[in-house]
């Protein structure tokens, strides 16, 4: 992985984006950004190879959460900035969170919001640049809560025609849905591919179309 670092700019981070970089400070209150370039990346696949528990399937489609998308983008990316037991520090600073605000209000960058009631209880965001998501970062504050973003994020995503979904390092967390890791080469030449490809971001999809997608998401093989 290598890091040098630059100002940046949203115009700035949409051109690394494009060539597959992506910036993160070294901590929440650190005020140097950072390029970064991993050797291997983590990608979520959007064809069959995506993964759906049964029992959090059931989840999705009739429990206690509304989904919405681009409903509140500042206390979504606020959310993951945010400490959380076993994650007391984050790699978004406040020029992170100015940066990609930006962004969302130039129409690049979108976020999946799960709600109890009025309170925002998990969610994620990304950038989205032709047929890739660029997937930054979730947040949960109840059960199972970003998880419902994601299978959203993923459905939706399927619906618009997307083909990545750039994970950029693999977890345990994300690997249960099938997440895994590519090489540089290999993720570029997707990434390469995928920014020219005609795809929609939909943040109201029809109700009822969006229940068949999640729905025809695969469970993991027994």
């Amino acid at each position: 992985m290598s890091r040098r670092h630059i100002d940046i700019t949203p115009e700035l981070m949409l051109r690394a984006y494009r060539a597959g970089l992506f910036p993160m400070a070294e901590s929440r209150r650190g005020d140097r950004l950072y390029w970064l370039d991993p050797e291997r990346r983590g990608i979520i696949p959007l064809d069959g190879g995506f993964h759906l528990p049964k029992r959090l399937r059931r989840t999705v489609l009739s429990g206690p959460y509304r989904v919405t998308a681009d409903a509140d983008f500042a206390t979504a990316i606020a959310g993951c900035a945010a400490p959380a037991p076993g994650r007391e520090d984050t790699w978004i600073n406040p020029e992170i969170e100015d940066l990609f605000l930006s962004l969302h209000r130039q129409g690049h960058a979108h976020s999946v919001e799960v709600w109890e009631g009025a309170t925002m209880v998990g969610g994620l965001y990304g950038v989205v640049l032709g047929g890739a998501f660029f997937g930054e970062s979730m947040f949960s504050r109840a059960r199972d809560a970003s998880k419902v973003a994601l299978v959203h994020l993923v459905a939706r995503l399927r619906l618009g025609g997307f083909t990545l979904l750039d994970a950029q390092f693999l977890t345990e967390h994300l690997s249960q849905f099938g997440a895994h890791e590519i090489p540089r080469a290999d993720y570029k030449r997707r990434l390469a591919n995928a920014i020219l490809a005609e795809a929609n971001w939909l943040p109201t999809p029809d109700p009822a179309t969006l229940e068949a997608e999640i729905r025809n998401l695969r469970s993991p093989p027994a």
